[in-house]
């Protein structure tokens, strides 16, 4: 089992930047692949990137490509997602996701992950 808070989020202008972090219970933290997902009012869920166990690779959604960086830090039971050049097409509630992943290929499909967050808010407005 294990438990996703993510926070971070808030209000910034175009251009802007945002950290979001999602601390994670439970000691297998490093067991799991994690990922980032996004929902936009009135649009389905849609994949933003993932990380390995290991945080070895890497995969992101065309869109954020080069804006956005995915990092973790098993020691501290977390994954970021540093976001800059952020645009209004970005807002949206941004949700972490885990999967128990050992290998080194992430997934794009929100099926495959277990467990989710509450999720947070980002706001892309000036």
């Amino acid at each position: 089992q294990v438990k996703l808070v993510e926070s971070g989020g808030g209000l910034v202008q175009p251009g802007g930047s945002l950290r979001l972090s999602c601390a994670a219970s439970g000691r297998t933290f490093s067991l799991y692949a994690m990922g980032w997902f996004r929902q936009a009012p009135g649009k389905e869920r849609e994949f933003v990137a993932a990380i390995t166990w290991s945080g070895g690779s890497t995969y992101y959604a065309d869109s954020v490509k080069g804006r956005f960086t995915i990092s973790r830090d098993n020691a501290k039971n977390t994954v970021y997602l540093q976001m800059n050049l952020l645009k209004p097409e970005d807002t949206a509630v941004y949700y972490c996701a885990a999967d128990p992943n050992i290998g080194e290929h992430v997934s794009d499909r929100g099926g495959e992950y277990d467990y989710w967050g509450q999720g947070t808010q980002v706001t892309v407005s000036s």
